[in-house]
């Protein structure tokens, strides 16, 4: 009974020195936007969240790989504020009937969380993928270029 704790209380558990403390990283890369939200383990709780839209003035710029990056960092900063010092990512594109492949930013906002100091767990791809999808954008003939 007179040891002494060398650990912190985080969320109601107790933390060794070296533990690292997780959340989650949802990069949602669309061709218009690039969102950088951190929530719990759970998924229930928005610790964060920040796009690439709140960092530049220009709306052709939202979705850019410099924006992402301006997002990803304060993204980095704050959850070193709240004790989080690591993170599983989950990159998203688009999904559905639309393009699969996720947007310019989610590379750039991937390497910026990880130059910032933050260690990543696993990356997980949760683009949404249809079984069976509702008609296709464009005509019975397709696009013609």
């Amino acid at each position: 009974m007179g040891d002494e704790d060398k650990g912190q209380y985080m969320g109601g558990v107790k933390l060794l020195e070296g533990d690292e403390v997780f959340g989650v990283a949802h990069l949602f890369a669309s061709f218009n936007d690039t969102f950088v939200h951190v929530t719990d383990l759970s998924g229930r709780e928005t610790l964060v969240r920040v796009t690439g839209g709140m960092k530049v003035k220009a709306d052709r710029d939202e979705s850019s790989p410099y924006a992402a990056m301006l997002a990803a960092q304060d993204v980095a900063a704050r959850c070193k504020e709240l004790g989080l010092t690591a993170l599983h990512i989950k990159v998203r594109g688009t999904g559905g009937n639309k393009s699969r492949s996720p947007g310019p930013g989610a590379q750039s906002a991937l390497r910026a969380l990880a130059r910032n100091g933050m260690k990543i767990g696993r990356i997980e791809d949760v683009t949404p993928i249809p079984s069976d999808s509702t008609r296709r954008k464009s005509g019975r003939r397709g696009r013609r270029l």
